[in-house]
């Protein structure tokens, strides 16, 4: 379990330190046993990206809230983070003057911009 080692842990009265009950590596090890990005994991908890790197920075430390869903992450695996799609990114075919010749024409004829559009219909926005 996280932070299993360092549970029931308190700030020393004397030294006014404190060790938090997850520590920053054991929030990179989840995210690592996860096979996500910071992004990834911070959507899955419903935070920003950077308030996963400061956990693992050790600048910030996440709520029992955060650590219970973490955990809960963790036990059912990597497919229960929902992970972006790797490949390449449609906004490079702009580099493709095809692609232009294809836009050109499509803002010359406005019969062939409605029949493509019909056509898109049945796909995807990526």
């Amino acid at each position: 379990m996280i932070g299993e080692e360092l549970a029931g842990q308190t700030p020393s009265a004397r030294s006014g330190w404190y060790h938090p009950a997850v520590s920053p590596d054991e929030v990179k090890r989840a995210r690592t046993a996860l096979q996500c990005t910071t992004r990834e994991l911070a959507a899955a908890l419903g935070v920003d990206a950077a308030t996963i790197s400061g956990w693992e920075r050790g600048e910030l430390f996440p709520t029992k809230k955060h650590v219970e869903a973490l955990e809960k992450l963790v036990a059912a695996g990597p497919a229960a983070v929902p992970k972006k799609a790797k490949g390449a990114d449609p906004l490079d075919a702009l580099h493709d003057p095809d692609v232009w010749t294809l836009v050109r024409k499509l803002l010359a004829h406005p019969k062939l911009r409605a029949e493509i559009a019909r056509i898109a219909e049945k796909y995807d926005d990526p």
